[in-house]
């Protein structure tokens, strides 16, 4: 237990010797993506961050309320300080303190996503003295960011082989434009995490799905984008059968959305996902093929992860104890950036090349990460 409280010890120590660290918001991805990787680095390390030109190139520049909230959550989890902490801002410093266990609730009182809020908090509740409960509220299935389901499904299971361990319980699902949505999430706190290695794509031997409509919208949408979507798989991948459920949410949902989520699973235990969100006046079928492409898509590079699941894994990489190694295709431009951003925070390092095995394509490539092997100070 010395021991493993003097490497902690030194590594925040180490962080804390340092000047705040400065972080342009507006580079990259220039969006909530630095926001959330920053702020979970410098709760777990200890490191007092600075980010100025937040959101800078987006039509509404500074932050917006999921951004602040999450911010929010953030500082309460680590007993920290938050300057600059309103909606519109351009500029904030978190100055973080201690990591408690606890009950912690996160509501944007908008659609912003539940998932997002799970991001920057999960890693941060992974270093506390306890089990933590976050009560997350907003949208749980809204536009440009993971939906809740593809969390629970994708996320989860893949994140657990680091030696992560939480329970996601959905009581409400929120939707465009009032939010909503509630997800309470139990954290059991880990002493490190394992570095992964997920090279081997196998086969893909299961594809299924949810398409569903909630609120006042009729039934017969969740039927189109289902129907479309399985007739396109099946032109692509004919030797498997697609079983996409149809639902209409009364009880458990706040307001009115239609979505499909479709997710194949491989024989080494890799998960891909491909999703849609309706819109006004976009067609249901339209909305079932975008979502069966970018299932396809994310399953012909050969790869063990999603253009989705890239980044959100980077932080988990660049805290484990070793290397971790994953397969993947076209590198995304939020990967990027969240690898920028470990690398500035933490002593991790960062290697993307390609693949040059048989099975791979010319969009095939390999992240390797040297963690940090950050370790709870209370195991």
């Amino acid at each position: 237990v010395r021991d493993v409280n003097k490497k902690y010890n030194i590594f925040r120590l180490f962080s804390k010797m340092a000047a705040t660290v400065e972080m342009d918001g507006s580079i990259m991805e220039g969006g909530g993506q630095i926001l959330r990787v920053c702020a979970a680095l410098s709760c777990i390390n200890g490191t007092s961050v600075r980010i100025n030109k937040i959101r800078a190139g987006r039509s509404t520049p500074g932050l917006r309320p999921q951004h602040l909230s999450g911010l929010e959550l953030v500082r309460d989890i680590c007993c920290g300080t938050l300057e600059g902490g309103s909606v519109g801002s351009t500029e904030v410093t978190l100055i973080p303190g201690k990591i408690k266990a606890g009950n912690h609730t996160a509501d944007p009182q908008t659609a912003g996503s539940v998932g997002l809020l799970l991001q920057v908090s999960l890693p941060c509740a992974l270093y506390a003295d306890g089990p933590s409960e976050l009560c997350l509220k907003g949208g749980t299935n809204a536009d440009m960011a993971p939906q809740i389901d593809y969390t629970i499904k994708v996320f989860k299971p893949i994140v657990e082989k680091f030696g992560v361990h939480f329970d996601c319980d959905l009581r409400m699902r929120g939707y465009y434009p009032k939010g909503g949505g509630e997800v309470v999430v139990k954290v059991n706190p880990v002493s490190e995490l394992s570095p992964v290695n997920m090279t081997d794509r196998g086969t893909i031997t299961k594809i299924y799905g949810r398409s569903f409509v909630a609120g006042v919208l009729p039934y017969k949408l969740a039927k189109d984008m289902a129907t479309t979507a399985t007739r396109h798989i099946r032109r692509e991948i004919k030797d498997l059968y697609v079983n996409i459920q149809t639902l209409q949410e009364k009880d458990m949902a706040c307001g009115s959305g239609n979505g499909i989520i479709i997710i194949a699973e491989s024989s080494t235990g890799c998960i891909f996902a491909g999703s849609a969100l309706g819109k006004k006046g976009v067609y249901a079928d339209k909305v079932g093929f975008e979502a069966a492409e970018m299932l396809l898509r994310n399953i012909r590079h050969n790869g063990c992860v999603d253009e989705f699941l890239q980044d959100q894994l980077v932080l988990f990489m660049a805290l484990a104890n070793g290397t971790s190694r994953i397969r993947t295709g076209p590198v995304t431009l939020h990967t990027q950036t969240a690898i920028h951003v470990a690398e500035q925070l933490t002593q991790a390092k960062f290697t993307v090349t390609k693949a040059e095995d048989e099975n791979a394509s010319n969009d095939t490539f390999i992240i390797e990460c040297h963690g940090v092997g950050v370790t709870n100070p209370h195991f």
